[in-house]
């Protein structure tokens, strides 16, 4: 991910009073492991007191591989945006079909296939999960509903997540929408979501 797809959220962010640093990678580099080694040392390298994460699809997996093999000093926050960190469906379909395994690069390993790590707590972590089935997902099927047209409700679902919600924004479109910002801030400030206007998501004890 070369970090222009954030640029919305990022703006939202900033106006907010966050300074805000893209980490940026691709799935056709290392292992997703190594990748989570890379953002140790992107993050150990901020000069501030407390360092959050905001981490959208793949990216949430790498932040779980983060905090699995490191240890991490500094206070913060975790929102994952449509993180499938119980596998993909639709990963693993691309995955079987030989003219579209290229696609996803060394991301199946310890990532989108399943083998994801537990989550032990670390900090506070929240989960947004989509509900409008709208995205390239659907070209060969979809994942099972609700979802965001890429991953589903259920792959996001996170085995002792402090806050977890369901949003009407595909797996894209919540990168550029203004609820999607205003759910992130809120999480951020205060460890969880306003869930006055929206759908929280089940206790999960999957992942």
């Amino acid at each position: 991910m070369n970090g222009l797809e954030f640029w919305r959220l990022r703006r939202n962010l900033e106006r907010a009073g966050y300074d805000c640093h893209i980490f940026k990678y691709h799935v056709w580099g290392k292992p997703l492991t190594e990748t989570a080694a890379r953002l140790h040392e992107f993050a150990e390298g901020l000069d501030a007191p407390v360092v959050h994460f905001v981490a959208h699809s793949l990216g949430g997996i790498v932040v779980m591989h983060l905090f699995d093999q490191f240890p991490f000093a500094k206070p913060g926050r975790i929102v994952l945006l449509a993180s499938p960190v119980n596998g993909s469906v639709v990963a693993k379909r691309l995955n079987s079909i030989a003219l579209t395994r290229w696609m996803l690069g060394q991301s199946m390993e310890l990532g989108l296939g399943g083998s994801v790590p537990r989550w032990n707590g670390w900090r506070e972590i929240g989960i947004i999960a989509g509900s409008l089935p709208l995205g390239v997902g659907l070209i060969i099927g979809g994942p099972s509903f609700p979802h965001d047209g890429t991953v589903s409700v259920e792959e996001t679902g996170l085995k002792g997540a402090t806050d977890s919600i369901i949003l009407p924004v595909s797996h894209m479109g919540m990168l550029f929408s203004s609820e999607v910002a205003r759910q992130v801030i809120t999480f951020l400030r205060a460890g969880r979501f306003d869930e006055d206007t929206v759908t929280a998501i089940p206790d999960s004890s999957v992942a």
